[in-house]
């Protein structure tokens, strides 16, 4: 993370903003690239998770290329990073597939059926796009059930019954996506499934994807299991391409989000509103939920002020939780949210017409350089006002 000398150049930009540390951004990548090479895979960064143009060009050197939901993360990955454009999502519309098609490299349908009425537009493309299908192992240690790809009547991937059913011989691959935020001893359970229900199939294509949720950058998580995991299972089915697509991975602990404190009331405890909100602006804090750790802040009650910290909106809920501090907090104080760059500015919204943090970039000399401020004008022209 950022030491506390580059974090002191954050009080000079106007808050709500967010950070991105381009040292932290380039310490992931060349722990993803370790694992590429010495796996003998290829990386994708998921742009569903985080997705700048200013790290496209800090992550290059670092990565094979970009899979992204639909159509504007692909056009946003061929536009900002290039290298391979891989493309999923649980339905395409006609429309957008007229699109894909001129973007990516590789695309991975959810269903056959969706696969056969595209074919036609990946026929008269003129492009040689590999074709994939998801599949749903029917196994997940996803606790959250939100996030959880294989709970019961899951929307994602195509069962084993399903895929002998069909058959393989229109594919060229298969996908599977079935972690958040796990380590590679949960991977090689879902390698022993995946093995058990699809390995039949898998000699006979040329690739797989393991899909993210993998912690592969984090401090106490296992690269050299990961890896020997990856060689085994490419040996195993002597398939040319094993691919992985993390995307908190990529920019873990590479971002931090500046709020500045509006007011501070009191209802059987001291209540700070911030400039900020858990869901307009971080909405992972009510969805996962979680807890984001604040600079000098400590659990409640460990340190001698505690305040719950709440929100902008008025959504009654919106609170980020209950932090201590060694100081009383007073209105116009700062306070820095640690790991924001991960599914935060990327799932952003503007209810109640509250602004959008700014973007900032912090490069490796410390120079931090804003990107973009959000004005009215973004906000009422989404709503089809005439400006």
């Amino acid at each position: 993370m950022a030491n506390q000398a580059l974090l002191e150049n954050f009080p000079e930009l106007k808050t709500p903003v967010f950070v991105i540390t381009e040292a932290d951004l380039i310490r992931n990548g060349k722990l993803l690239k370790e694992v590429r090479e010495k796996a003998d895979c290829k990386i994708l960064w998921a742009l569903k998770c985080f997705a700048m143009p200013e790290a496209a060009q800090t992550l290059k050197p670092y990565l094979d290329g970009t899979c992204s939901s639909g159509l504007f993360e692909a056009r946003f990955g061929k536009e900002n990073f290039g290298g391979e454009t891989h493309v999923y999502a649980p339905a395409f519309s006609d429309e957008d597939m007229q699109k894909i098609v001129k973007l990516a490299d590789h695309i991975v349908f959810n269903s056959f059926s969706q696969l056969r009425h595209h074919r036609p537009t990946l026929q008269n493309s003129g492009r040689e796009i590999q074709t994939g299908i998801r599949i749903n192992p029917e196994y997940s240690e996803v606790a959250t059930k939100i996030y959880d790809p294989c709970a019961p009547f899951s929307r994602f991937g195509v069962k084993a019954e399903e895929l002998e059913k069909q058959g393989i011989k229109e594919i060229s691959g298969l996908h599977f996506h079935t972690m958040c935020e796990q380590k590679s001893d949960v991977l090689e359970r879902t390698l022993d499934v995946v093995t058990k229900k699809f390995g039949k199939f898998l000699r006979d294509l040329d690739w797989i994807n393991m899909g993210g949720g993998q912690h592969i950058t984090n401090e106490d998580y296992d690269r050299d299991h990961l890896v020997k995991l990856i060689k085994q299972f490419k040996t195993a089915f002597d398939l040319k391409t094993v691919y992985l697509e993390p995307g908190e991975a990529v920019a873990i602990n590479a971002g931090y989000l500046v709020t500045t404190v509006l007011d501070i009331i009191e209802n059987g405890m001291p209540i700070a509103i911030l400039d900020t909100s858990a869901a307009n602006h971080m909405p992972d804090v009510l969805e996962m939920p979680y807890r984001p750790y604040i600079i000098g802040s400590g659990q409640p009650k460990e340190k001698t002020y505690t305040y719950r910290l709440g929100a902008l909106t008025c959504l009654a809920g919106d609170y980020i939780g209950d932090y201590s501090f060694d100081k009383e907090l007073k209105v116009g104080d700062r306070l820095v949210f640690t790991d924001m760059a991960i599914y935060s500015f990327v799932k952003t919204c503007m209810f109640n017409g509250i602004g959008l943090p700014s973007l900032a970039y912090q490069k490796t000399n410390g120079e931090t350089k804003l990107i973009r401020e959000f004005t009215y004008e973004d906000y009422a022209s989404r709503l089809g006002a005439k400006l």
